[in-house]
């Protein structure tokens, strides 16, 4: 455990409350002090939904502290048991719980003798996993919970629809443009012929849980959730699975071809080939392919970009960028420091530098360090840039209020290539716009503030200086300052004049 007033992945317990408020009649008991309840408000605010966030907090008080829980959390469980008539209960603990060392699987045998509800302790380490590994287990334990009982009570459907089918496994509450995304690959797979068997945890129910085996396959469009489930559903059931990242015209395309692998293998009359369709999107349909050859892209060939965000987006928008846009990429990386070897393996041969850390501080020195022309990560590599006066454009969670807009949003799909070349494009400063806009006063030209992220030190500089500073164009003004700064703080110089500017410009041999 550690204290930080900002962390890229929650604790386990906000993963475990994710899945279980994702689907549809389950309620989540959350074993823990008044401080960790805020997840109610967190989701209430962000997804913008008419209902309520089904968590309630069994609170753990200087009672409980003293004494035990005892009763308290059973109490809780059949109480809600009877108010929401939920078809299952997930009872959590959090870190702070764990500390009491009581024995919740005791409490869940007993909460399940005295009401009419499915019970299940969520089984997860606090200590060891983040948010996205608790999600990660809480979705596979729910599923296998859901499935041994149906075979237990003979409800369970193995036979296989007649026509081909998927399980999309992964879309839930809270996740980066989630809603956009699931739609996005619903609309594709119905033009592929394909039906949707079950979408979990997202809008899904405990009853559709036993239907799994039916679909052909299933689809894991995100590494942070759902590939534990696939590896189980494929182990017990023998379900093939897809875990390419359809994001961008090329990866799309591949997604596509795996799915029409895995059909053809099996026993039917049609004989599946998308490759015509995969031709007219990618040539035609898709906007993204065509732009990318296009003048205006052709500009950013030449700058380079800094990518950190999860797994997923951020080996994705590395490839894209790289291979799809021509632009170069300094440094990729990601806190899901759990799943650093498949990073380093995906972004092999596209980047100058991989980057696994979960320290924000880390990420802000490395991209102060290179100075990119653009950075897409997260809400903390926005604040990065703004500070360093460097364009983000936010590819990946942790989330903010702004990525979950009111408009049609993908980042999976040739849909969701569209978008991304989109902010892409529009997240790089246009060096001659700038610049014509600096000269016809159409940027604000007040006194430039230090962008450098240390505040160890503070120069003072001249006022010709500062006049002189001011008539560099803005899109490469923090750079230079930045420099300039550098280079006095070497030759231990505290007052930067206009001979100190030109001394730093002859440095770097400018």
């Amino acid at each position: 455990m550690k204290l930080a007033y900002w962390m890229y992945a929650g604790p386990a317990h906000i993963g475990t409350l994710r899945v279980a408020s994702s689907f549809k009649n389950v309620h989540a008991i959350m074993h823990a002090p008044l401080g960790d309840d805020y997840f109610n408000v967190m989701r209430s605010m962000l997804e913008r939904e008419r209902d309520f966030t089904p968590v309630t907090a069994s609170i753990v008080d200087r009672h409980v502290l003293a004494r035990g829980s005892q009763e308290k959390v059973v109490e809780n469980i059949v109480r809600k048991d009877k108010e929401e008539k939920p078809d299952l209960i997930v009872l959590t603990p959090t870190c702070t719980s764990s500390i009491l060392q009581e024995d919740l699987q005791n409490f869940v045998d007993r909460a399940t003798a005295e009401s009419e509800a499915n019970v299940l302790l969520a089984d997860v380490n606090h200590y060891r996993v983040n948010e996205l590994q608790a999600a990660d287990r809480t979705l596979e334990q729910i599923i296998r919970f859901c499935l041994e009982k149906a075979e237990r009570i003979g409800t369970i459907d193995t036979q296989k629809t007649e026509k081909p089918s998927v399980n999309l496994l992964g879309f839930f509450t809270l996740g980066f443009h989630h809603t956009h995304d699931c739609r996005e690959l619903c609309s594709l797979l119905e033009d592929l012929g394909i039906s949707v068997n079950a979408i979990v945890p997202e809008g899904g129910k405990i009853e559709t849980l036993s239907k799994l085996p039916k679909a052909w396959f299933n689809l894991v469009p995100y590494r942070e959730v759902g590939l534990m489930s696939a590896e189980y559903l494929k182990e017990k059931y023998d379900m093939p699975y897809v875990s390419r990242i359809p994001m961008g015209v090329v990866d799309t395309s591949e997604m596509i071809k795996e799915i029409q692998h895995i059909l053809n293998n099996f026993e039917t009359e049609k004989e599946f080939d998308f490759s015509a369709y995969i031709k007219n999107q990618s040539q035609f349909v898709s906007q993204a392919s065509w732009f990318s050859r296009s003048i205006d892209c052709q500009n950013l060939t030449n700058k380079k970009a800094v990518v950190f965000g999860d797994s997923t987006h951020a080996a994705a928008i590395t490839k894209v960028l790289v291979r799809e846009m021509g632009i170069g990429v300094s440094c990729a990386g990601t806190y899901c420091t759990h799943d650093a070897d498949w990073f380093r393996e995906q972004v092999q041969g596209y980047v100058d530098e991989v980057f696994i850390t979960d320290d924000h501080t880390q990420v802000g020195d490395m991209i102060a360090r290179l100075e990119p022309s653009a950075i897409f990560g997260t809400q903390m590599e926005r604040h990065i840039g703004k500070r360093l006066d460097i364009p983000c454009g936010v590819i990946s969670a942790p989330v903010h209020i702004q990525n979950f807009p009111l408009g049609y949003r993908p980042f999976l799909g040739y849909e969701g290539s569209n978008q991304i070349a989109d902010l892409v494009y529009n997240s790089f400063s246009l060096g001659m716009e700038d610049h014509l806009l600096e000269i016809f006063g159409g940027h604000d030209t007040k006194e430039v503030i230090t962008k450098a992220l240390s505040t160890e030190d503070s120069f003072k500089w001249t006022v010709d200086a500062q006049k002189e500073l001011n008539k560099i164009p803005g899109f490469v003004r923090g750079k230079i300052k930045r420099n300039t700064e550098k280079f006095a703080r070497e030759q231990g110089v505290n007052t930067i004049s206009i001979e100190i500017m030109y001394a730093a410009k002859e440095a770097v041999g400018a």
